[in-house]
């Protein structure tokens, strides 16, 4: 039988080589390819074509329910798997609107991974015991609430105007952000102004508390107020 090809994604060198140490040893998974980056995780999923993405969702230049987003519109049969310190409901809501076929936390044992990875490899969602119990019980509730208003706010925000709204909350100046996209300063501009048209907002500072909410970004240190 063949193993299970994942590729890994996490802003963390000792947390991809500690991923990486625990798949291998199961036997029935390989790991073909790491990115660090939201950026990289989308190029490599192009390429490697893997059976299971297991990305994080905090991750610099490009956060990776954002980067999940990007790999499904371009690759529809992708199966993620999101692996996260974050468990609120606000970032579980998120990834299921994008697609995602699962969601487990940086708590979770190895064994629990592998059997996430070997479900959602075979079609199924899998989900953290702790996320699992809070989503049968939401839905018996209304979806209404701040978590879903905050997806519904990221979800006005085109993919490209999520990306220059993480790099401009970074600290990118807009030179950056060009050169980071591959497109023209006056292009981040004109991003940069139709963001704050749609967010009403008005200065950096708002943009990046926005991304913070709408957790495009952590309130950490990828967080440099100018």
């Amino acid at each position: 039988m063949k193993p299970i090809r994942v590729l890994l994604a996490d802003d963390h060198t000792v947390v991809l080589e500690g991923l990486r140490a625990l798949l291998a040893a199961q036997g029935d998974i390989a790991v073909v390819g790491e990115a660090q980056t939201g950026r990289q995780a989308v190029r490599l999923a192009g390429e490697l074509l893997p059976d299971v993405i297991v990305i994080d969702i905090a991750m610099p230049l490009l956060n990776g329910l954002e980067a999940a987003r990007q790999i499904l519109a371009a690759h529809s049969d992708a199966k993620l798997l999101i692996l996260s310190a974050h468990c609120d409901d606000a970032y579980v809501e998120q990834a299921l609107e994008l697609g995602a076929a699962g969601y487990v936390t940086k708590q979770t044992s190895a064994l629990v991974l592998s059997r996430a990875i070997r479900e959602v490899h075979q079609g199924r969602q899998f989900f953290s015991p702790s996320i699992a119990r809070r989503l049968r019980t939401r839905q018996q509730q209304s979806p209404q609430g701040a978590s879903g208003e905050r997806a519904r706010h990221s979800a006005k925000l085109t993919s490209r105007e999520v990306e220059v709204l993480q790099l401009i909350a970074e600290g990118k100046a807009n030179k950056q952000t060009a050169a980071e996209l591959g497109i023209s300063i006056k292009t981040v501009e004109k991003h940069r102004q139709r963001v704050m048209s749609k967010m009403d907002i008005h200065d950096t500072a708002g943009l990046t508390r926005y991304a913070i909410a709408a957790g495009i970004i952590e309130s950490g240190p990828l967080v440099r107020l100018k």
